[in-house]
Order: structure tokens, then sequence, then C-alpha cells
């Protein structure tokens, strides 16, 4: 018995170091692993995913959808690459509804903030490839949207960290959660590559991912609001199979809810390319393939 009791006790301290060690995490360190986090997501990962759109309202202090919300169905996988596997390579195909199947969207991005990331947008009833361009050009542009959804293509992106400042403004308790509140502010460069002025992130201290994120125009307007729910681990990655982007501008939201994902899978490099947009059999046989290795 005087073993158990020394093995809970030290149990115990190595809680309580690993505890102080997380309280002592400076805002970017903070902001590193949940980046570090997040790339684990995207590590040779297949995943089934859907998006709901709506405008939205609320009722008995619900947030509800006010009309027929827009579903669509799709495919996505993801390969990490790079220097420490820090870029990522994903490319997203709509299953539904019939009238969008087809249309894709491939995306490289690059952890070196002196590196523009790629985004390439198809649209199969034109039968053409559009380059999108990173940055942003002005403040009146809008933000390109990932299948007409709430959620921008810049809302998906990790890393170039070194395009922010980081603050923590509070430390507390979220929906019974430890969390830091950081606040982001753009730097002269890394403003020429967002639109948004500032960033507040509820970060979950220990399975460092975000709960919630408020994001502000360069005016200080709050313009969008992204929260998380079913916080799940998964082959030990701690990550939310359901993300809700309000935006407050539009008064529209999109939930995505990640209906099946799969880590650890084969993929061929060659099919995150953009023949994989234009080229349907191409296409069909890679995602057959990935198909049957999660059966």
């Amino acid at each position: 018995m005087m073993g158990f009791h020394i093995n809970i006790a030290l149990i115990g301290l190595s809680l309580f170091i690993t505890n102080l060690a997380q309280a002592e995490m400076t805002a970017r360190e903070l902001v590193q692993k949940m980046n570090d986090n997040q790339l684990l997501t995207t590590d040779s990962s297949f995943n089934l995913l859907q998006l709901t759109s709506c405008k939205y309202g609320t009722h008995n202090g619900k947030l509800k959808c006010v009309e027929k919300p827009r579903i669509k169905l799709l495919e996505s996988a993801q390969i990490n690459l790079g220097a420490d596997n820090k870029d990522s390579q994903s490319i997203t195909i709509i299953l539904e509804p019939a009238n969008e199947k087809g249309i894709g969207m491939l995306t490289y991005t690059y952890d070196a903030s002196d590196q523009d990331n790629e985004t390439w947008l198809y649209l199969s009833a034109l039968g053409k490839v559009k380059r999108i361009a990173s940055g942003r050009d002005d403040e009146d542009t809008e933000p390109t949207s990932v299948f007409g959804s709430e959620i921008s293509t810049e809302d998906q992106e990790t890393g170039k960290l070194d395009h922010y400042t980081y603050k923590i403004l509070q430390s507390g308790n979220y929906k019974g959660r430890p969390v830091a509140v950081i606040e982001s502010l753009p730097t002269i460069e890394g403003a020429k590559h967002t639109r948004y002025g500032k960033l507040r992130t509820w970060v979950d201290r220990e399975r460092f991912i975000s709960l919630k994120i408020q994001m502000f125009d360069r005016h200080g307007n709050a313009i969008k609001h992204v929260s998380a729910a079913k916080v799940e681990q998964i082959n030990g990655i701690w990550l939310a199979r359901s993300v809700t982007f309000k935006n407050l501008v539009s008064q529209r939201l999109t939930n995505m809810n990640i209906k099946t994902i799969n880590f650890g899978l084969n993929i061929d490099a060659k099919f995150l390319t953009q023949r994989a947009l234009t080229d349907q059999g191409f296409r069909q046989r890679h995602l057959q393939s990935l198909r049957e290795q999660v059966q």
C-alpha cells in the first residue's frame, strides 16, 4: 500500500508541475501549441464533412435558422509536408447537392511568413480552375468564401504566427474548461494578409484547441464569432467535431460538422493537384482508394 500512496503522490506532483507549466506559458507559446495541434488534424487525414448554412435569429435565447438551411456534403483529404511537416495541402470536393457535385477547392498552406498560401477553385459548370489571390486587396473586397459558406479560406489557415502579436487578456474557465483568452493583433506585414483587425481566442490550456473566437474588423467592430462543440480525442488528437461560424454582418451562420474523420491514410500527393479538380476519372479513382482504406 505504501507504493500505491507514493505513486498517487507522484501522479499528483506530475499533474501539478504540468498545470504550473501550462499556467506559465506565454500567449505565443499557447498559440504555437494550438497551431501544432491543428496541424495534427491534417496529417494524412480523410474526412466527410457537412456544411449547413442559413440566415439566423434567436428564439427563447437560442440561436436558430429562420429559413430552410442549405446543406452540402463534402469529402476532404489532407497531407502535411515541408520542413517539420508544418506545411499542408488539402483538397475538398462537393458530393451533394447534385447541382454542385464536383465543385472543388485545392489549398496549399505554408508555415513560413514570407510564403503566400495558394488556393484554386474549380467550378464544374464552367469547367475552369480559378486561382484565388492570397492576402487582402482592400477593406471593401469580400473575403473568399468556402463554397458559399460563412467560412473564409483565411479562417482555415495555419502557420504564419509572425504575422501577429499575442497577449493574454485573462485566464479562467469557459464552459468548465481552463482557458486563456488571447488577443492577436496583426503586424504591419500581417495586415496585408488579413481582413481582421483583431482576434480574441479562448484557448483550452490543456487540450490546446480554440473553444471560441471573436473576430473584429480594423475599426474594432465585431464581425464574426466562432464556437466549437463536440470536442473529442481521436487517435490522441483533440478536435471539435462541430464548429459554428456566425457572421454578424450578414446575419448568417455556417455549421461545419465532421461526420467521419480518419488519420494515417496512404494519400498520394499526386491527388492533391489541379488535375484532381478537372479530371473526374482521376479524382474518382483516388477518392475510391481512400474510401476503401477506411471501410
